[in-house]
């Protein structure tokens, strides 16, 4: 059986063969790159009736990224899956609390989950900063919380929790009272390897 070995090739057919998905959306360069990024980490080509993108979100999230603004996580998944390498172009860190031990202490204390804590952690470093949560959706849930009962704010969330418990819920809360940019996906799809993706195009179009 022949079948492609070359990275660089494999991934040009895979967008080209993404951009007939996209035929008809009528959508601009920069947010065709974020939806084809997207749809190539998930292989699902349904993502994009669901993807939703603030009007100021790639450009706010490229000047922030570009400006050396760091970047912080829900969960390693997501740290792993930015390509650091670009990020390093601008001097942006990556930053993850999820294993830290003090913060499952504290997470056993109150009674909540180890993302919540993690975000009360972050507190005052995510003001200006890129946010992208691509697990759980008490993160986004807390950072919502905090962003109402504080003056922090992002540069960008990306927000991308998955699954059937508080992702569709939290996304939707994203969508109608975020005060700063984002970019989502509606209902349970998401994850981690979807929130590294947005970063990454992010990234790459600013080359």
């Amino acid at each position: 059986m022949n079948y492609i070995t070359d990275p660089g090739m494999i991934e040009t057919k895979s967008m080209k063969i993404i951009s007939t998905y996209l035929e008809g959306l009528s959508l601009p360069p920069d947010k065709t790159k974020v939806f084809s990024r997207i749809i190539h980490a998930a292989g699902d080509p349904d993502y994009a009736n669901h993807i939703r993108i603030h009007p100021d979100a790639i450009q706010d999230g490229c000047a922030a990224l570009a400006g050396g603004s760091d970047i912080y996580c829900d969960v390693e998944m997501v740290r792993t899956g930015i390509n650091k390498r670009e990020l390093g172009r601008y001097g942006g860190n990556i930053h993850c609390l999820i294993a830290d031990d003090a913060i499952a202490r504290i997470a056993k204390d109150a009674g909540i989950t180890r993302s919540m804590a993690a975000m009360r952690q972050f507190g005052d470093h995510m003001d200006g900063a890129v946010v992208a949560i691509g697990n759980a959706p008490t993160a986004l849930f807390e950072l919502l919380k905090i962003m109402a009962e504080t003056s922090i704010r992002p540069a960008l969330i990306v927000g991308i929790p998955v699954g059937f418990v508080g992702a569709a819920e939290s996304k939707s809360l994203l969508e109608t009272t975020s005060k700063v940019p984002y970019i989502t996906v509606q209902g349970s799809k998401g994850g981690s390897p979807i929130a590294a993706a947005v970063i990454n195009a992010l990234l790459y179009m600013m080359r």
